[in-house]
């Protein structure tokens, strides 16, 4: 039987569509765009599989059957591959989805809002603690280090209440975030006092914003389920956690490692660029190109 501080499932919603990198994602997932040789949705579940997660849960939409694709078994490129003797290929394509990890799908039939897409994942997550994971954030950790995520779980372990990764982030930049405001509790724990849905430099609490992770305890169930709708009808998930806050603590946690906001051109163009020298087959070659240009 599990520890009630021990994070086993995952919910990635992936049903939005992905209108700032039209038209390459009118007929195919944003989650599904490739940084270096891996879609996005890959990196974020690897992230999870790192932090000892099993049960992967995605809250799809129209048109992101790829997404199903992706993480099923594709007999006749395997046949294909084994019989050309390719057995590195082979064994690529069959690592994407390890023999003891569980792919789960549920839709999201309207787009309410991250909060909604959270609370359609209840009836697979069940009565017990989860992690988000919003693949748009390509998140990394420290060279050598464990990821994110893994951070993340080991300290909801100890501390057993809900955890919002976060970042400093520019002044200017708060009104695209969730930004928190509270008191050390320690390391790289800060007890969450006050949150606000993307503010106005000039009114924002602090200059920590929350980056696409969270590890949720399942009382954040009910308080999206009882939440009125917000602007534009949506079900916001930092709404729900400031009224979780009522009943519970929440803390923010600040991760050792970089994000990319890969849901921007120019933060997949950054990651594509960081990635791509970072690769052992390509890397070198490349940062080879890039001293060669004329920039």
């Amino acid at each position: 039987m599990s520890s009630p501080t021990q994070v086993r499932k995952a919910v990635f919603p992936v049903a939005g569509l992905g209108t700032r990198f039209l038209p390459a994602t009118k007929a195919s997932p944003k989650e599904m765009l490739p940084v270096v040789d891996k879609p996005l949705i890959q990196y974020a579940v690897e992230e999870a599989y790192e932090a000892g997660i099993r049960d992967m849960i995605f809250v799809t939409g129209r048109s992101k059957r790829a997404i199903e694709d992706h993480f099923d078994t594709a007999y006749e490129l395997e046949n294909e591959l084994e019989r050309a003797g390719k057995h590195g290929m082979l064994d690529l394509v069959r690592s994407i989805a390890p023999a003891d990890m569980n792919c789960l799908f549920v839709r999201q039939p309207r787009s309410l809002g991250l909060g909604h897409a959270v609370l359609c994942a209840e009836p697979l997550v069940g009565n017990e603690a989860f992690a988000v994971i919003l693949a748009d954030d390509l998140m990394r950790g420290e060279q050598g280090g464990p990821g994110v995520m893994k951070q993340m779980t080991e300290a909801f372990r100890k501390q057993g209440r809900s955890l919002l990764a976060v970042q400093e982030v520019p002044l200017e930049h708060t009104k695209r975030y969730g930004i928190v405001k509270g008191e050390s509790a320690g390391g790289p724990l800060m007890r969450v006092d006050q949150i606000v849905e993307k503010p106005a430099p000039e009114k924002a609490p602090s200059r920590m914003g929350v980056a696409g992770r969270y590890v949720l305890t399942p009382r954040i169930f009910d308080e999206i389920r009882n939440q009125p709708q917000g602007v534009g009808g949506e079900i916001q998930l930092t709404d729900a956690i400031e009224r979780l806050m009522q009943h519970e603590a929440v803390y923010a946690f600040q991760y050792a490692g970089k994000r990319y906001d890969c849901g921007s051109k120019e933060g997949f163009l950054e990651a594509t660029v960081e990635l791509a020298l970072q690769h052992a087959d390509v890397g070198a070659h490349f940062r080879d190109y890039l001293k060669n240009l004329s920039i």
